[in-house]
Parts: C-alpha cells; structure tokens; sequence
C-alpha cells in the first residue's frame, strides 16, 4: 500500500473542502463502495469533492504523487473504473446540484447525479433530456459513455443532447468544452468514456415530455419467441419515433401481474414507452397484443419518472446503492 507523506497530505487538506478517507479511517470502506459489489479494491486515498475546486487540488495532488487516479461520479458504474487499488479515488457524488433554466429549456447538472436527481429536477417543469433506464445511473459516466434511452428514437443519443461541459484537465487547468470552445476537446468527450478530463458540470438540451407517458410491459412465453421476433421486425418498420417498444428475453422476476408458475420461466417481454398523447400511444401499441398469447400485461399511463425507475429492482441482485 502506497504510504503519502503526512506533510503532502495536510497541504492537500488546507486546499480541500471536503471528507478525505485512508485505509484505516472510519467511513472508508464505506467510501470505496459503488453499486457494483464485485469490485473491491482499496485505494490509498477517497477524496470526496464539493466543488470544481476541490477537483482541481485533487487532480494536482495525485499528479504531484505520482498517483493513479479513478474517478466516481454517481457510482453505478458497472465495470467497476471508478476504484482502483493504491491509487487516489475522486470522488463527485457530493456534487449533486441540478439548475433548469425553463425559458432556455436547459439543465446544467452535477457530476454526481444519478438519472433520479436528474428526472426529478426536469419533470417538475415538464422536461426531460434521453438518458439510460434505470435511475440508479449516474448522469457522468452514462454521457461520457454516449447514453440512450427512452426518449432516443425521438431525441437521440444523450450526447446529441449535451451543449457544454466544464471540466479539469489534468494539468489542474478549469476549462470550457462546447461545439464553439475547444470544439476538438468536446468532440472527444462526447464518447470518450472521460479519458479527456474529469467533468465538473454538463449543460444539456431539455425537451417537452409528459410528466405522463403510456409505458409498461408485454409478457409473453418463450416458446412463442419465434413468431413475436417475427412480428417485432415487422412492426418496427413503421412504428413512429415517439414510440420505444425494446424486446427482452430473460426469466421472469416475480412480477405481479404475472402467475406464480411463470416466475423464474423464460420469457419474451415488449418494454414499452410513447413519449407522446397516451391516447394516439394506446392506439399504435394495440397490434402488439397480436403477438401471441401473452403471460400477462402492466401497461397505463403514469409518471415518467416512475417508469425511469421501474427496472431498478430488476438490477439489486449483487448490487449495492
């Protein structure tokens, strides 16, 4: 385990404002947790950031040690990046701060968002941007990854949607990345799985949705899979853009619109959202039922937020929040 010199480690705390964590403080092992529970790794030092600021002492400091650093924002993070072993951890999930500017139809949002801090501060005004679906994610690591989601087929990727970013080099320099400044550096984030820097606040596009959409589920058994594949092809050739129907083949979670006998059986499910008039959205769906003979069906208008939020139980297994 690397050991850092006392000394360095009370300069960094004098430019710091927020909780830093070694191995054998309390809260660390707390610290180091992200969703993931298959990742365990320790690093020498959690720093956890409140600010821009507090992101650049923290991106000089590892680099004056020599240290590898891994970033968390809203800590899904399902391929475990954010932790590394003896190395510094940023940690951005303080930096929860959502603003919507309502005229502009924009939101400027914190690097340690999660799709939830994100949806809610939109929704309340009727807006959203096409993030993923399951509102555990965090904003961060799904953008600079490209993200998509319900609202892509009408909206696309989520970094369609992104306007600026404002981020740390690592030199420690605050810069501005958009279509206009340092248009080389914006492409690159708009993808690059934050290898460019490490984004302190992202300006998205906002658009008018709901707050109430028709969305739901089609469950149907597996052994029709062939001719509800068949008849989804087809029907995806017409259907409009407002319209996200997303085929999934798993075993059944214990649903409860679904018969006891058919959870944990094999499954061909339709997952289903129009981000539009639930009426004219009832009415496009309606063939869908044809498929076949369905286990069962959970499909009303309710909140989008809601419906961002429907898989998340689908996904604890293993996981911790």
């Amino acid at each position: 385990m690397t050991r850092l010199p006392p000394a360095a480690i009370d300069t960094f705390r004098g430019l710091f404002s927020g909780p830093m964590f070694q191995p054998a403080d309390a809260g660390y092992h707390e610290a180091r947790q992200i969703w993931n529970a298959m990742i365990d790794r320790k690093p020498a030092l959690i720093v956890q950031c409140h600010s821009a600021e507090d992101v650049v002492a923290a991106v000089n400091f590892g680099r004056d040690q020599s240290m590898l650093i891994s970033v968390k924002g809203g800590g899904h993070n399902i391929a475990g990046n954010a932790v590394c072993d003896d190395g510094l951890m940023i940690d951005l999930s303080p930096m929860r701060d959502v603003e919507v500017d309502v005229v502009k139809q924009r939101a400027f949002v914190g690097p340690g968002c999660t799709l939830a801090h994100f949806d809610a501060a939109a929704q309340a005004h009727g807006l959203a941007t096409p993030l993923g679906i399951n509102s555990t994610t965090g904003v961060a690591g799904l953008t600079l990854g490209g993200g998509f989601g319900w609202l892509s087929r009408k909206f696309g990727m989520t970094v369609d949607n992104l306007v600026s970013v404002d981020m740390v080099t690592a030199d420690g320099r605050q810069t501005r990345a958009s279509a206009t400044e340092n248009p080389d550096l914006f492409w690159g984030t708009r993808g690059g799985g934050g290898n460019f820097g490490i984004v302190t606040r992202f300006e998205f596009q906002l658009h008018p949705v709901g707050p109430e959409l028709l969305s739901g589920l089609i469950v149907f058994p597996f052994n029709q899979a062939k001719s509800v594949l068949t008849q989804f092809a087809r029907f995806t050739e017409t259907m409009p853009d407002e319209l996200s129907v997303w085929l999934v083949i798993r075993h059944a979670p214990p649903l409860p619109f679904l018969p006891d006998s058919v959870h944990g059986e094999p499954i061909i499910a339709l997952a289903i959202c129009y981000a539009g008039d639930p009426e004219i959205g009832e009415e496009l769906i309606a063939p869908l039922r044809s498929f076949g003979k369905a286990h069962g069906e959970h499909i009303g208008v309710q909140p989008y937020v809601n419906w961002q939020q429907a898989f998340d139980p689908l996904l604890t297994n293993g996981a911790r929040n």
